[in-house]
């Protein structure tokens, strides 16, 4: 049995901000939403992989690559893969821009 994908409309491009993160709610889900310097959008749930956890919407960009904000991890904004030498992987939504408004795919 297929699951059932639902699209939410987050705002418009110009409410990202390049290289800032911001935390939406979609559903049940809590996410980081990040746009990068070349304008490409990105959705990852807004928790760190770290076994302690903590927000990843505070973190820093840098290209496509999220360094968490209480243990420095480095993550693939891409495919949410944690560059070693840590290891883990966060749970990554597509994102899509439609005109003018950005939406996510969970």
């Amino acid at each position: 049995m297929e699951s059932t994908k639902l699209k939410y409309t987050l705002g418009t491009p110009q409410q990202f901000l390049p290289q800032i993160g911001r935390v939406v709610a979609c559903g049940p889900v809590e996410l980081a939403i990040f746009r990068t310097s070349d304008d490409q959008f990105y959705a990852v749930e807004n928790r760190s992989p770290h076994p302690k956890g903590g927000p990843l919407a505070e973190g820093i960009v840098s290209g496509y690559y999220l360094y968490d904000p209480l243990y420095d991890w480095k993550i693939d904004l891409r495919n949410g893969e944690v560059q070693a030498p840590d290891k883990g992987i966060v749970a990554t939504f597509p994102v899509t821009v439609d005109g003018d408004n950005v939406n996510v795919i969970l």
